[in-house]
């Protein structure tokens, strides 16, 4: 028995080899991170699987106060989008707190920045942060809805970033986007003309 699970077992791990895996095409990826969600329930059901930051650098709390004002936030919608009032609710709150401007824009200009940064367009909401007297120096901090805490220190990087650290410091600081996005509206069913 033992001799006959060790060659079953030899065989199931040569076959398993990475020579033997198939490559993963960007749609696949892509499709992989993205979670359309059309229910409160959905959505919270996947943050709940969202790691939360929970460490702190020492000037955090100086940095979103005394950086706020010069910056805003602006974020993608769309009517009926769940995750988009679950992300518009928690920067609102982070502005309040810190003094940031949060703000829509439009769909358009949503896809316009996620062209000009070579992002893929997943839909709504997706959160960007810009200097306020500059509107070309963008940076994504939300694909997706997230934690308040995870969108903090997203904001936090985006200042830094944006006031002189070096961009792949902050990039590999930042959170992951969660990519929990609203659910595409449903096709309209061509029906026959008459």
């Amino acid at each position: 028995m033992k001799r006959h699970l060790a060659c079953t077992l030899a065989v199931f791990l040569a076959g398993a080899s990475p020579a033997s895996a198939q490559p993963v095409t960007r749609e696949q990826a892509m499709r992989a991170a993205i979670h359309p969600v059309a229910t409160e329930a959905g959505m919270r059901q996947w943050l709940a699987r969202v790691p939360v930051t929970r460490n702190w650098p020492p000037d955090f709390a100086e940095t979103m106060k005394g950086q706020g004002p010069a910056f805003i936030v602006e974020m993608s919608t769309a009517p009926g989008c769940v995750p988009c009032a679950d992300l518009w609710n928690r920067l609102g709150a982070l502005g309040q707190r810190y003094g940031w401007k949060v703000r829509t824009i439009g769909s358009q200009e949503a896809m316009l920045r996620s062209g000009r940064l070579g992002l893929p367009w997943v839909g709504h909401p997706v959160a960007w942060v810009r200097p306020v007297s500059d509107p070309n120096r963008i940076i994504p901090v939300a694909i997706g809805t997230d934690h308040e805490p995870n969108l903090a220190r997203n904001l936090y990087l985006a200042a830094k970033m944006l006031t002189g650290v070096k961009p792949t410091v902050g990039v590999r600081g930042m959170s992951k986007f969660t990519g929990i996005v609203a659910a595409s509206p449903r096709p309209v069913p061509n029906r026959a003309r008459n």
